[in-house]
């Protein structure tokens, strides 16, 4: 039975004395939400290596991306609001400081492997090569689709391996290619403290078999390869945990399990007995809700949950804390370390999250703009619509402001203000480009 405390971490059973500056494996999925996973309340695949570092450390129970990748990426690399520092779709503005580097300027090895898409590859047109290497974001070492050039994730991948295109492997399967890649680079620098980044490609589309997909004679249905596509996600978890046992690393490593933005909306999957559909690109809590789990034995507890209010741009101050790295004072970071829940400290949990995301700016029906502030239950944005997010998930009825009781009228208070203290929203995002 996980131990709870409602709004704040339940704290450790006893005082531990944190080792300094630990191995950090940051593993961050791609497109799948909290109701994939069984240690979230999900029914419908099998996540027990994931499900176990959730029973064995500390499983944040409300954090929230950005609804689409790319501002997710961004505001993780910077721990910035997007308000700051988004310019448009797969780009990462090259000056901003970024995680990697932060964790360079520390006497970390990095390493970055999976999915890129922040330098703006060669099919983005005039936008191509305008963001940001991975040689420039910190990154000693990487395995990486779609950065100059796309090609395939899954079978017969195209990758930039340092600086080497390797286009079409045959015979290989993407996932499998990084992870060994991350496997490799953390036993070839096991004697030095490392930060290793996996943006995974699984489980984005194409909607297609794995390695480990039974043979069918019949096509296979989205729904069926992505079943797949979660375990074999769940599995290459369990490799790079098993690698750092097998070489003595887990007992100082940092391993933190995430998502970038919620499901596709193709898909549907049953947690708690309700069938859930995906909500990618959307700011419904299916959009955003994502798992967020942090495993350091002997100084994560275990069977630990925390329903604090996490953001991506949480990220950065966070590990920059745990590797004892000054973030420099000439720039503005909007997030909040939960460096201090992961020891069994109460920390400096926001009462309110906010998030804005133009993935297209002006904005499309297909990826809108969204500018919010939410607490715990309610959600507010900026076009004057406030929903109860516990009774209301798809907010498909906004609250009537005019007949809400005294409690919710400082709720509606306290989140107005919050959409008042944001950034202004620069032109290029108002207009486009």
């Amino acid at each position: 039975m996980l131990a709870s405390v409602l709004g704040a971490c339940a704290a450790p059973s006893e005082s531990v004395a944190p080792p300094s500056r630990p191995n950090i494996v940051l593993i961050m999925a791609d497109d799948v939400g909290v109701e994939a996973f069984g240690c979230y309340g999900g029914t419908s695949y099998g996540t027990p290596r994931i499900d176990a570092l959730g029973a064995g450390g500390l499983r944040f129970t409300e954090a929230y991306s950005q609804p689409l990748c790319t501002p997710t990426r961004v505001k993780l690399m910077t721990g910035r609001s997007n308000l700051r520092n988004y310019t448009r779709f797969s780009i990462l503005d090259p000056s901003e400081l970024t995680i990697g580097q932060v964790a360079k300027e520390a006497g970390y090895e990095t390493a970055v492997a999976g999915k890129w898409q922040l330098l703006g590859a060669e099919h983005y047109g005039e936008l191509a090569g305008s963001g940001t290497h991975p040689r420039d974001a910190g990154f000693d070492r990487w395995c990486l689709w779609q950065v100059e050039t796309l090609g395939s994730r899954y079978a017969n991948p195209t990758l930039d391996v340092d600086g080497e295109l390797q286009r079409d492997i045959q015979g290989a399967y993407g996932p499998d290619r990084t992870c060994d890649f991350l496997l490799d680079f953390v036993a070839a620098e096991r004697d030095a403290p490392f930060f290793v980044y996996y943006p995974m490609s699984l489980v984005h589309d194409p909607f297609v078999p794995t390695p480990d997909s039974a043979a069918t004679e019949g096509k296979r249905t989205a729904q069926e390869n992505f079943h797949d596509m979660v375990e074999y996600m769940d599995k290459t978890v369990g490799r790079i945990e098993d690698r750092l046992e097998e070489l003595g690393l887990r007992e100082n490593t940092l391993l933190i399990f995430t998502s970038d933005n919620g499901t596709s909306r193709k898909i549907r999957s049953m947690r708690a007995g309700q069938s859930i559909q995906g909500g990618k690109a959307l700011s419904i809590d299916a959009g955003i809700h994502v798992p967020l789990i942090a495993s350091w034995p002997g100084v994560v507890q275990p069977e630990v949950e925390c329903s604090d209010l996490i953001g991506f741009d949480d990220f950065l101050p966070s590990l920059a804390e745990l590797m004892d790295a000054q973030l420099p004072a000439d720039r503005i970071f909007d997030g909040r370390s939960f460096a201090p829940q992961l020891r069994g400290a109460e920390g400096d949990p926001r009462e309110v999250l906010t998030i804005y995301s133009n993935p297209r700016p002006p904005g499309t029906k297909r990826n809108p703009r969204v500018r919010l502030a939410r607490d715990h239950r309610h959600k507010l944005y900026d076009d004057g619509r406030m929903y109860d997010c516990t009774s209301d998930p798809l907010e498909e009825h906004p609250l009537d402001l005019s007949t809400l009781p005294t409690e919710l009228r400082k709720v509606h208070r306290k989140l107005t203000d919050a959409l008042a203290a944001m950034p202004p929203e620069p032109a290029h995002l108002r207009q486009g480009r």
